[in-house]
């Protein structure tokens, strides 16, 4: 009779610290850059909004006001600039939040608007992961 096809347990142990070796290495990198991958989702969610941003203009000829806000985005603004053409599906589903929790920020002053986040201290100004993150178009 032949062998038994199988593993023995000597070969799954080697497997096993094989496995555990390579999440040694590995997860302390992914599960230590939570800070930069709030940074990116921040940039990336900026950039939606500036998309946004743009389809509105293209739809109503300007950018909502200051005092509309990113609100313009999903429900139709009232007040001035009064919208020409707006969607009636919108420009975003919701209003986003940044990843720290905290609104995004939106100034607009006739042709040009600011859209950002002061990062992860929450103040104007700072240097790395406190960084503002800002998508302005002039």
């Amino acid at each position: 009779m032949g062998r038994m096809a199988g593993f023995t347990l000597i070969e799954i142990m080697v497997v096993v610290v094989i496995l555990g070796i390579l999440g040694a290495l590995i997860v302390p990198n992914i599960i230590g850059r939570p800070d930069e991958a709030r940074v990116t989702a921040a940039a990336t969610d900026i950039q939606a909004i500036g998309n946004a941003l743009e389809l509105y203009r293209l739809d109503n000829g300007h950018y909502p006001s200051t005092d509309q806000g990113l609100e313009a985005l999903v429900n139709q603004p009232m007040g001035y600039p009064e919208p020409r053409r707006w969607n009636s599906d919108g420009y975003l589903k919701k209003v986003p939040i940044d990843p720290w929790g905290e609104p995004y920020r939106f100034v607009s002053e006739g042709r040009t608007m600011d859209v950002y986040s002061y990062g992860a201290d929450q103040k104007d100004g700072g240097e790395g992961l406190d960084a503002d993150i800002i998508l302005s178009k002039l």
